[in-house]
């Protein structure tokens, strides 16, 4: 494992571009040699915006090792990532660490599908393209609130060999869930051998639980709150198979089927009330841009 981080090097971590993929969804490309050059898809990055800021790890969505540059896909949700949302191309980012965590398995499976819901199509990018690159037939099935929120659809058609579409509200695609779109392509004899999936808490679950009956082989991407990302702080600790794993070190890749998705809803919502104050104090202190 590379790692790059603050100090001397910290002109590495220029924004080189930005663009607003989808409303509060924003995509980065920084200068970051080091992680260009080790990254494998499932890896993440810790991120510090500024010295006296949180980190908080993203995961990297694409890294370009000729240029140096890596590139980084995340929403607004707190006080975090509204001031990474406010850099603009040309501004430094104070760290970056990575790259992190147990890289993907890649092999050739089969048939396999990656799910991805809400900012998580983002992180499902580099899997379908490293799993396409390694012979598998590739089902990409995407989701998200509605249509202005949707991500990435365009650059998963160019890997995949078919694409579902959904949204919870009708606005584009199938009305519904990605887990229903999973179901109805299983249910109509569709043969998967491997699903990959990242989303929200409950979608996941509900795409495990869909594949538990058909015994098909389901990882997903655990998502728990982080402080260093390299395990000495267990902030990130989850259940699998009822023992205790950091996801920073041991995943963040899990088997679906063994993860205890309640332990790891339960961790992620215990500082919501203060993440949502720091927020709104931000906004009143008239920095928002």
């Amino acid at each position: 494992m590379a790692l790059a981080n603050n100090g001397d090097d910290i002109i590495m971590y220029t924004i080189v571009d930005k663009v607003e993929l989808a409303e509060g969804i924003f995509k980065i490309v920084i200068n970051a040699p080091l992680i260009a050059r080790n990254w494998k898809p499932g890896q993440f990055i810790m991120i510090m915006v500024n010295e006296s800021g949180e980190r908080i790890p993203l995961t990297i969505v694409d890294g370009d090792t000729a240029n140096g540059k890596i590139s980084l896909i995340f929403q607004v949700v707190g006080k975090t990532t509204k001031l990474l949302a406010l850099k603009n191309v040309g501004e430094k980012i104070y760290s970056v660490t990575g790259p992190l965590g147990k890289p993907s398995e890649i092999s050739k499976f089969g048939n396999v599908a990656v799910v991805g819901g809400g900012v998580g199509v983002a992180e499902i990018l580099p899997q379908a393209k490293a799993l396409k690159d390694a012979g598998n037939h590739v089902i990409g099935i995407v989701g998200a609130r509605s249509s202005n929120k949707l991500i990435l659809v365009k650059e998963l058609e160019s890997i995949c060999d078919k694409v579902y579409v959904c949204t919870d509200d009708g606005s584009l695609g199938y009305k519904g869930f990605v887990s229903e779109i999973l179901s109805k392509i299983l249910r109509e004899g569709q043969t998967i051998d491997y699903v990959y999936s990242v989303g929200p808490v409950a979608m996941m679950k509900a795409v495990s639980e869909v594949t538990r009956g058909y015994r098909i082989r389901t990882v997903v991407s655990a998502n728990p709150i982080m402080v260093d990302g390299t395990g000495m702080c267990g902030a990130c600790r989850v259940l699998v198979g009822g023992e205790i794993k950091f996801a920073c070190v041991d995943g963040p890749d899990f088997d679906a089927h063994q993860l205890d998705f309640k332990t790891l809803e339960l961790r992620l919502k215990a500082y919501t009330k203060y993440e949502m104050k720091a927020l709104e104090d931000f906004r009143r202190s008239g920095c928002n841009g």
